[in-house]
């Protein structure tokens, strides 16, 4: 999820001039329904599943998701989107290969791991993006602990710390899918 600068870094004499909006993320019915309205108006082909994941990577972002919508478009050229155009688009890490580094992960061999970090950034897979999908499928596995999780959570946040100070996204995915692999191995 991209945040915009943190309004308490932003200089006082532009705040103390700026109004102060917070919006609350749309509902997915909502959006769904905008999005089905704006393909119909602009005659454009596209599945269920491709409006499912529009909304799902725009994060109640109805303008993201619009963005998203003609950017996959004007990529198809007239052709029907797909769940896969929208994906691409959006820069999102595929579901498959995220499965694929908890595999990985849990069977304990360092080798596998290193293996699957070197072909996440050779595949050009942002480690931010990385960051933000693997703590939605952390928080809601349920072979992991409240303990585990906590674990692994605190080292996601380590490691974004990390990423967005510079550091090396090879050294910082192997830094963190060690310690994935470490609680996911471990026997409780």
């Amino acid at each position: 999820m991209q945040i915009a600068r943190p309004p308490d870094r932003i200089i006082e004499p532009l705040t103390s001039r700026c109004s102060k909006f917070r919006f609350k993320p749309l509902a997915d019915k909502i959006q769904t329904q905008r999005l089905l309205e704006i393909c119909e108006k602009e005659n454009v082909k596209i599945t269920n599943e491709a409006i499912s994941c529009l909304v799902e990577v725009s994060e109640g972002d109805l303008r993201k998701a619009i963005t998203f919508l003609q950017s996959s478009t004007r990529l198809t050229g007239g052709k029907e989107i797909t769940e896969e155009t929208v994906t691409e688009i959006a820069g999102v890490v595929p579901k498959e290969t995220l499965d694929g580094v908890l595999a990985a992960c849990q069977s304990g061999s360092f080798e596998k791991l290193e293996d699957v970090v070197k072909n996440l950034i050779n595949n050009g897979h942002a480690a931010t993006q990385l960051i933000n999908q693997l703590h939605d499928m952390i928080v809601e596995r349920g072979d992991l602990t409240d303990k585990q999780k906590g674990v692994i959570t605190e080292k996601l946040a380590e490691i974004d710390k990390c990423l967005s100070d510079g550091a090396d996204e090879y050294l910082q995915m192997l830094s963190l899918f060690a310690v994935v692999m470490q609680q996911m191995t471990r026997n409780t």
